[in-house]
């Protein structure tokens, strides 16, 4: 069985299209996990008969962590793109957060801020090195910005975390963001 095929396929139902499997997220983004199971047996014949056990071992075999499961429930911990804001809990974030970028982007972000593009939330990462790899998914000059999310969120900002390694925000606006040299040379 393609464990990544089946991953991705889980991330797009609880991510982005719910309604094309037939389920209903609640306002955290939760559905059933027996609902989900039933849902995936019936898209392609090599699922017919996957249990708890398999989604076990996708999460296990993943690359990072993309999903929750708690009290035979199951969730994607962000990445959303749902007309439908998903609810998260405010918590304290660390004092500096990471956010990889491209330099394009970097000229952008510095006169808009941060904002979570086609998601529900800017996502931020608690390591530079996470960062920049996110980045280099689509650049090879990756912008690594530093931002002072202690201090946004001492001014009302929302964070949340996704999971261990990424925290999710509300639009940050450039004031609380550090740029490096290069991209503040570039400066529109």
């Amino acid at each position: 069985m393609d464990l990544k095929r089946l991953s991705k396929t889980i991330s797009y139902a609880l991510r982005h299209h719910p309604d094309e499997f037939g389920l209903q997220l609640d306002v955290q983004g939760w559905v059933s996990l027996d609902a989900l199971l039933a849902a995936l047996r019936k898209r392609r014949a090599e699922w017919r008969h996957i249990g708890e056990d398999t989604i076990h071992m996708v999460m296990e075999n993943a690359d990072k962590q993309r999903f929750e499961l708690r009290d035979g429930r199951i969730r994607a911990y962000y990445g959303h793109s749902l007309p439908t804001k998903i609810q998260r809990e405010a918590a304290l974030p660390p004092t500096l957060l990471y956010h990889g970028t491209t330099p394009e982007a970097a000229r952008i972000i510095q006169v808009q801020g941060l904002r979570p593009m086609r998601r529900q939330y800017v996502h931020l990462s608690e390591e530079r090195e996470t960062a920049r790899m996110v980045a280099l998914r689509r650049t090879s000059t990756p912008v690594l910005l530093v931002v002072r999310s202690r201090a946004a969120y001492e001014d009302g900002i929302f964070f949340a975390p996704g999971n261990d390694a990424i925290w999710l925000s509300d639009p940050i606006p450039a004031r609380y963001l550090e740029f490096p040299p290069q991209a503040r040379k570039q400066r529109a």
